[in-house]
């Protein structure tokens, strides 16, 4: 992913992944209970994400535009089977997997572990999708999912099928990649590119299309031309 970016926000406090080609992981992962290394202070967001409107138009203009490719190859297996702290990516080798980061960057009213302090024990998702506010509850059936916002079908199709594994599984696990969101509306989104998808919130659609056209940018990933359109639509609603 080239050289390691700065760091911008330091939180030492710590989402939910697969289905279909969408990717959502459901909210079981047993977390440890035991001592744990100290949460290393990493950054949460990556610098200067999610653009602002006017550098999202400029890097959306400069995407290659192309159909998608290689679709009937995809398989989840390819990004690796489980989330992994072992990568370079945003959050990456920082002691806690990427779930528990998502969890922690995203969730407000937030209370951690007392030994282990990338366990999130209960918060409260402000669902940037619908507007929902969903409690979570460590060890507890959650209404809580992590959405690849350019879910891993869809960055295959662009062009993740030409990637090494090891930059797969870092785009898998890329926070700037990853969102707290709600399930259902998580799995009701699946693979679909932004033509064919956006947030039932249209107040998100803004911020939406910033984080999807900085992601699509960020891996040199293609648009098609209904997807760069769709992208085109939700950035004019930001405020100029």
């Amino acid at each position: 992913m080239g050289p390691p970016r700065p760091f911008t926000v330091v939180l030492v406090l710590a989402l939910a992944g697969p289905a279909a080609a969408g990717c959502h992981h459901e909210d079981t992962a047993t977390a440890r209970a035991s001592a744990a290394a100290p949460v290393a202070q990493v950054p949460l967001t990556g610098p200067g994400f999610p653009p602002d409107a006017a550098t999202a138009r400029a890097r959306l203009a400069a995407l290659k535009v192309e159909r998608g490719r290689n679709w009937q190859t995809y398989e989840r297996e390819k990004f690796g089977r489980y989330w992994s702290d072992a990568t370079d990516a945003v959050g990456g080798r920082n002691g806690c997997d990427t779930r528990d980061d998502v969890l922690r960057r995203d969730l407000t009213e937030l209370r951690v572990g007392d030994r282990n302090r990338c366990v999130v024990l209960s918060g409260v998702l402000l669902d940037p999708y619908t507007g929902k506010r969903l409690p979570y509850t460590h060890r507890r059936a959650s209404q809580i999912q992590t959405d690849h916002v350019v879910a891993l079908g869809a960055a295959w199709r662009a062009g993740a099928y030409a990637w090494t594994p090891q930059r797969r599984l870092e785009y898998a696990n890329d926070l700037d990649v990853l969102l707290a969101v709600d399930k259902q509306t998580n799995q009701d989104k699946g693979s679909r590119t932004a033509d064919k998808w956006r947030p039932l919130r249209r107040a998100f659609w803004c911020e939406y299309a910033r984080r999807y056209t900085g992601i699509k940018a960020e891996y040199g990933l293609s648009v098609t031309e209904p997807e760069k359109r769709a992208l085109q639509e939700m950035l004019a609603l930001c405020p100029q």
